[in-house]
């Protein structure tokens, strides 16, 4: 880090999707401690595998991909953030689920840097009027803004964005001042432009064999 002239903590986030549990266990054993998984049907049960055996007791799950409105509820029961809030629909079940929570569930705000609305993330004009509903909450904290770089167009355009958003961001809310941005193929890229959390898949885990 120190050659990009940035001496803070940078969180990798191991992605193991399509995964058997047994390489999130291999992997906690490794080190690991941040794990990444986009679907509430895979998450869950690796979650509460992990969670049976005291060993794993500090593995922090990470839910990175699209969350259905309906699976907010088991979703805060194993994840400790969320990057990818990134509509009010969705936001609306996450405040009431957490309604009661003694802790606070870590999320992100997904911004949509593209012209298709039928890409996950809030439209940027859309990003201060959800942080502020997400800030007035009871059992969210709002860490920063998160988005998925494009695969036909410059990383460092979509990047220096998120950059850009993030400082309007941090302008309301101070704390609110982590980046989620880059994986495998992208994330030297991201750190360039300030992320803070990396979700790596397949530069470590290799390719999932069907």
């Amino acid at each position: 880090m120190s050659q990009l002239g940035r001496n803070d903590r940078v969180v990798r986030i191991v992605v193991t999707k399509n995964h058997p549990v047994e390489l999130a266990q291999e992997l906690y054993r490794l080190g690991v401690r941040d794990f990444g998984e986009n679907r509430d049907q895979e998450a869950g049960p690796k979650a509460v595998a992990l969670a049976q055996d005291g060993a794993h007791s500090e593995a922090n799950w990470h839910f990175v991909g699209q969350l259905q409105s309906n699976k907010a509820k088991r979703v805060i029961q194993y994840a400790s953030t969320i990057h990818s809030v990134d509509r009010s629909s969705l936001l609306d079940a996450l405040i009431s689920a957490t309604s009661t929570n003694e802790v606070e569930i870590d999320v992100f705000l997904q911004v949509n840097l593209t012209d298709d609305p039928n890409r996950g993330g809030v439209n940027p004009t859309e990003l201060l009027p959800m942080a502020a509903q997400v800030v007035s909450s009871k059992g969210l904290n709002l860490i920063g803004v998160m988005a998925v770089g494009g695969l036909e167009i410059d990383p460092r355009v979509e990047f220096e964005r998120v950059a850009a958003l993030s400082e309007e961001l941090r302008r309301e809310h101070p704390r609110a001042n982590k980046i989620s941005a880059g994986m495998s193929n992208d994330y030297e890229t991201a750190l360039e432009y300030g992320a803070t959390h990396l979700r790596i898949g397949t530069a470590i885990t290799g390719n999932r064999n069907y």
